[in-house]
């Protein structure tokens, strides 16, 4: 029954998953579906009662073998395994190896033993959710009768009650890190019974981290249990002063485990069985090479702006283009600015922003297509235009460059062409340039179509579904684009449709739609424009400003007077007469000014056609109301799926559709070692791969650059190992308990002093939503008990007369705007005698308030100066602490507390409460948070709505005089008001 039930499930996933629409793409929703019922049904064979289930599930479990059946086919997979089960490692894999599928067999390992309680930290939703589904499976391939699978625990569906039954019964846990911290320090969690706890992406693992808090608790208090990391991302143990010693101290581990891609056993195992790869090169236009050159023509410019202006602050020994192509260059470049960013000019902080803004443009190129470039060109254009003197010094300096008219002009020649004359008579025509990738993908498919046509019976294990990967923007741009494109393949326009012509007007109807949405768009653009003037008025450090583009420019003629090159731009002038991006008598860029009326003439000749509307109506989501009628069973070598990157969660996706055909639209390292890995896995399935790029392009400078720069990472790695100091640790971190008492004495003994110790070490009282900062971790390492409190007056009870406010500057600055601090202030007035406002700053940025001001004017009442003044000035008796990191603070507080009276933890959490509220009641914090930012409710009535009020619906649909009553008739105005606004009316 289990074998058959796996099976159903495993071969009804791809079916759910993916299903055709048109052109053969599909939508989540079935998935959804099945997957529940699957995982439902497994449930109810696993914990039914039932006794003829029951029986036969003994039965099978008898006969079965008593060793775990381990999912890993590779050599070097094994090896991995058994080094990592046996021993306490950091594992660093190469990407792509399939390091999630190890860590699953780890845990399911564990799992089949039933008395083992392993908690997984790290990880985020989708490897959860992969994870999950994994040790079902491999419990039921397994029959392991006392698997229980993986549990996650978050505050949205577990109380306190729920995760202490939990943690008593076993099993593998998915905890977030704040409630994870906060279990083991309230001893809901006892560290001792803990069997290991497995660290993924341990690269993350700092020491002001809350994985390091909890990995340093479950130590200090557990000497036996295991700790294993794992991580695949080598970059980030080759930066900084012995990266790969400093992450095995925060992990509270020894030894490190390196698994590049050049390892012996890694390339024994990848190189038997290889994929058919075939290496396609797509050459760009000749106008895409234009703006790709450009583009860096103008990172190199700023690169150069930027090391000209702070060469004596910065290590610029590696910036150059190359470089400037990673991924992580704009993190490198603003983690060393960060420190001295109120010292850098305003020029500096411009072009640093510029930079990310022509990186971004050099990924688009080469991504998106011609309209939905130049649409993003204008608005950024749009962005930087304002209306008076002040647009040269607040425009770009790049846009000042010859550079951005090429960029701008020729990219505008890709959408449209065309000439608005002096009486306003209108030529433009669509242009529609197509991406040359688009051509070359109809192509593939159009032998992958001929290749099963004369071979329909597949003569291996493969499904023979067509798998299309690009890349893994945010909003999946590319993978929607590519759906819509081949969801017009084999729909050509009228008139268009003879053989001279074919090859060309694949994309028509998705250009033609695409180009309707820019010109909607560009009919609004006026008043984005006008609003953007308004915000753009405001005299921020015009002064400055216009210093620094007087600066940009010294040297160099004025655009006005440039000389004109043969075949370039126009130099300068309104006197040009083409319809684009054009340059002012300043030099200043401006967006073509086509008026409705030229608008209105090229959508006429877009129109949709009668058969790009019948196209469109079969495009669209699927509900599940009548499924019979919307889903159907489809042959998996029907099946197109287009998918984006997704990480280890592509290794599932392998196995699920089992695809002969593979085309990487876009160029990526990982998922190259993932095929291998799968060919490697499956001898008797074959796979074809088309690995396009385009030749020339910051596309292939890219792809090569991650492959050198990954070999490099682990080389300097392997050098660290060899050479590093191996620590030894007396007891894994115990404390002595001779050393523990000696931490208690006060040494302080001037004039008549004289020797004390307390009964324990100091003690702090923090508010639990605290934990999402650093500062608890670093109290805690400086040998105080931290106690979590849910505390309703101040963050920190650091004796039972202080109470200390933490705030970071940000969430200074939104305290002021919503007046949350001068209630807070209010409260612990009047509960405690020494309230305290603690202002921190962070370890990795100035210790400078310059950063957050606008000094360009008169200090005015609404600036963060005079409202820090009004606040000293209205509650006199609070303190205010400035520090310049959590790391002062620690030590701020361990003065703080010098021979006082160590605060109760049963009195903290009643302060502020009303009579009969009971602190022990937990709140939904994320609901409370958001009724706390509702205008009209605050710190002092917000605990009477909680407890008048079941739930965000009922007080939306509450009245005016209904609210009224639970917080009076003022506040009640103002919070009905706010949640029956028309949203679209001011």
């Amino acid at each position: 029954m289990f074998e058959l039930v796996l099976m159903w499930y495993k071969s009804v996933k791809p079916l759910a998953r993916h299903r055709s629409i048109c052109s053969r793409i599909m939508t989540k929703n079935l998935l959804t579906l099945l997957r529940l019922l699957a995982s439902e049904f497994i449930k109810f064979l696993r914990y039914t009662s039932l006794v003829e289930v029951t029986l036969q599930y003994l039965k099978m479990s008898a006969s079965a073998p008593n060793s775990v059946k381990i999912s890993l086919p590779l050599g070097f997979q094994k090896e991995l395994f058994q080094e990592i089960r046996t021993d306490d490692r950091l594992v660093v894999l190469a990407r792509g190896l399939g390091l999630l599928r190890i860590v699953v067999n780890l845990l399911h390992s564990f799992d089949a033993a039933g008395d083992n309680l392993v908690i997984l930290v790290g990880a985020n939703e989708k490897e959860i959710d992969w994870i999950g589904q994994t040790l079902a499976e491999q419990s039921v391939i397994s029959r392991c009768l006392k698997a229980k699978g993986l549990s996650v625990v978050n505050t949205d569906n577990m109380s306190i009650t729920v995760r202490q039954r939990l943690y008593a019964k076993g099993g593998i846990f998915a905890i977030t890190s704040r409630i994870l911290v906060v279990d083991l320090l309230t001893n809901l969690l006892i560290p001792e019974t803990i069997s290991g706890i497995v660290v993924l992406h341990a690269e993350r693992v700092i020491a002001t981290s809350l994985e390091a808090f909890i990995l340093r608790i479950y130590r200090q208090k557990n000497s036996t249990g295991f700790i294993k990391g794992f991580s695949d991302n080598p970059e980030a143990f080759s930066s900084g002063f012995s990266p790969l010693s400093t992450m095995l101290k925060n992990l509270h581990l020894r030894t490190p485990s390196l698994w590049p891609r050049f390892h012996l056993s890694v390339a024994e195992s990848l190189d038997d069985k290889k994929a058919e790869v075939i290496e396609l090169s797509v050459s760009m236009t000749a106008s895409m090479h234009s703006i790709q050159n450009a583009i860096l023509q103008a990172i190199e410019v700023t690169l150069s702006e930027i090391k000209k202006g702070n060469s004596r602050e910065l290590d610029m020994e590696d910036w150059d283009v190359e470089s400037a192509l990673h991924k992580s260059f704009d993190v490198l470049i603003k983690r060393q600015l960060d420190p001295m960013w109120h010292r850098v000019s305003w020029r500096t902080k411009q072009l640093v922003g510029d930079l990310t803004t022509l990186r971004k443009m050099l990924n688009d190129l080469v991504s998106y297509d011609s309209v939905t470039f130049y649409s993003y060109l204008e608005s950024i254009l749009a962005a930087q235009s304002s209306t008076g003197g002040s647009a040269r010094q607040t425009q770009s300096p790049w846009l000042f460059l010859d550079a951005a008219q090429v960029i701008l002009t020729t990219a505008k020649n890709r959408a449209y062409v065309g000439r608005v004359s002096m009486n306003g008579h209108s030529d433009l025509v669509p242009v529609l340039e197509e991406q040359p990738k688009w051509e070359m993908l109809t192509k593939i498919l159009d032998e992958i179509a001929r290749d099963i046509h004369f071979n329909p019976v597949s003569s291996d294990d493969s499904y023979g579904t067509i798998l299309i990967m690009c890349s893994d923007d945010r909003d999946d741009k590319v993978c929607k684009q590519l759906r819509e494109y081949l969801q017009s393949l084999g729909n050509e326009p009228q008139g268009l449709n003879d053989e001279n012509h074919s090859d060309k007007i694949h994309g028509t109807y998705f250009m033609r739609r695409n180009l309707r949405r820019y010109l909607a768009w560009k009919r609004g653009l006026p008043q984005l424009k006008a609003a953007l003037a308004i915000e753009s008025s405001k005299p921020a450090n015009s002064v400055e400003a216009q210093k620094t583009n007087q600066e940009w420019f010294r040297g160099q003629a004025p655009h006005s007077k440039r000389r004109r090159v043969r075949g370039g731009g126009s130099g300068g002038g309104r006197g040009t007469n083409f319809s684009g991006p054009t340059r002012s008598t300043g030099g200043i860029m401006e967006i073509s000014e086509e008026t409705n009326s030229h608008i209105a003439g090229l959508m006429a000749g877009i129109q949709s056609s009668v058969e790009e509307i019948h196209l469109n109506q079969d495009i669209g989501t699927d509900p599940l109301e009548d499924v019979d009628n919307y889903y159907q069973s489809y042959k998996l070598q029907d099946l197109v799926v287009v998918h984006p990157f997704s990480g280890d969660v592509d290794d599932q996706l392998l196995e699920e559709l089992r695809p002969k055909y593979i085309i990487m639209y876009n160029p990526d390292t990982a998922f190259v070692r993932r095929v291998e890995v799968y060919r490697s896995s499956h001898t008797n399935r074959k796979i074809k791969v088309y690995f396009l790029y385009y030749g020339d392009s910051v596309e292939e400078q890219r792809f090569l650059s991650a492959v050198r720069k990954e070999k490099d990472s682990f080389s300097k790695i392997i050098r660290e190992k060899g050479t590093m100091v191996v620590t030894l640790t007396d007891g894994h971190g115990v404390v002595d308990p001779q050393e523990e008492f000696l931490r208690t004495v006060n040494t302080r003994i001037a004039g008549s002093g004289k020797l004390t110790a307390t009964s324990g070490p100091p003690r702090v009282v923090v508010d639990i939503r605290e934990f999402r900062s650093s500062l608890p971790s670093l109290l805690h390492g400086r040998n105080m008990t931290v106690v979590p409190c849910m505390l309703t007056v101040g963050d920190y009870i650091i004796t039972p007369d202080i109470c200390v406010e933490r705030k970071s500057i940000s969430d200074l600055i939104s305290s002021f705007k919503d007046g949350r601090l001068y209630t807070q202030c209010e409260s612990m007035l009047q509960h405690y005698k020494q309230p305290m406002v603690l202002i921190e700053f962070d370890q990795n940025k100035s210790f400078n308030l310059e950063p957050f001001l606008d000094l360009g004017g008169n200090i005015g009442h609404n600036d963060l100066q005079s409202k820090l003044v009004l606040l000293s000035l209205t509650f006199p008796k609070i303190k205010f602490i400035w520090s310049s990191s959590p790391y002062q603070t620690a030590e701020i507080f361990e003065d703080l507390k010098n021979d006082k009276e160590e605060p109760d933890p049963v009195k903290a959490p009643k302060v502020g409460l009303e009579e009969g509220d009971d602190y022990m009641q937990m709140y939904n914090q994320i609901s409370q948070d958001m009724l706390r930012a509702i205008p009209g409710i605050n710190l002092k009535n917000y605990r009477s709505v909680m407890s008048n009020v079941e739930n965000m619906v009922q007080l939306s649909n509450m009245s005016e005089k209904e609210i009224g009553h639970i917080i009076g008739p003022e506040a009640g105005k103002k919070t009905h008001r706010f949640l029956n606004r028309n949203l679209y009316t001011s």
